[in-house]
């Protein structure tokens, strides 16, 4: 079995799921994406867009257990990786370390659909609180990449502010975390072209 460190992931790209509200901004971000991994080893981390969205208005009308919300915005993740990886021709789903490395050794980038993942190890507070944006993090070190390029969606005037309340406790230590708005691409392009 290969370790975190045998997967060798240098920086998990998190893909806002806001970004189906304009396509053309995720697909200029999946372009970005698609030409760095040319270079280096990146890991796509679906944000969960209109299927969270989806189980928040369920929420709000008949009022879940926050286990469950907690479980299905996390398989909306699912979801958003499926589409992701339709639009990155690419991409391959993985669902682990396992699937991860075996999509690098394929050429292929891999897009994280993490609930089985998640399921196993169950280390989130189950809460709105904790997005995707933590899920990244926290599959950052499990991966032990160097670096997390958080991606919001365009106009967002504090990318920095926009995360989740407990994105900065579950960020690990050494790893650098960068939160860019869809329409900087120039930017996002920086970020991932750079190495260590």
């Amino acid at each position: 079995m290969r370790s975190r460190r045998d997967v060798q992931v240098e920086t998990v790209v998190k893909v806002g799921g806001s970004l189906v509200a304009a396509v053309e901004h995720l697909d200029a971000v999946l372009a970005v994406v698609a030409r760095a991994a040319q270079a280096r080893r990146l890991l796509i981390v679906p944000g969960g867009g209109p299927f969270a969205d989806a189980v928040r208005a369920v929420d709000r009308r008949v009022g879940l257990p926050d286990s469950a919300v907690h479980w299905m915005a996390v398989l909306a993740m699912d979801q958003y990786a499926h589409l992701i990886a339709a639009r990155l021709s690419c991409a391959a789903v993985v669902a682990d370390r396992r699937g991860i490395a075996g999509a690098f050794d394929a050429g292929h980038i891999p897009v994280l659909a993490p609930s089985g993942w998640l399921r196993s190890a169950d280390p989130l507070p189950h809460s709105w609180d904790v997005t995707s944006d933590s899920i990244a993090a926290w599959v950052a070190n499990e991966v032990g990449a160097r670096r997390l390029v958080v991606v919001k969606p365009a106009g967002v005037e504090r990318p920095n502010e926009a995360v989740d309340p407990y994105f900065v406790r579950v960020l690990p230590a050494g790893v650098e975390a960068q939160i860019i708005a869809a329409d900087q691409i120039e930017d996002l392009q920086s970020a991932l072209s750079r190495s260590g």
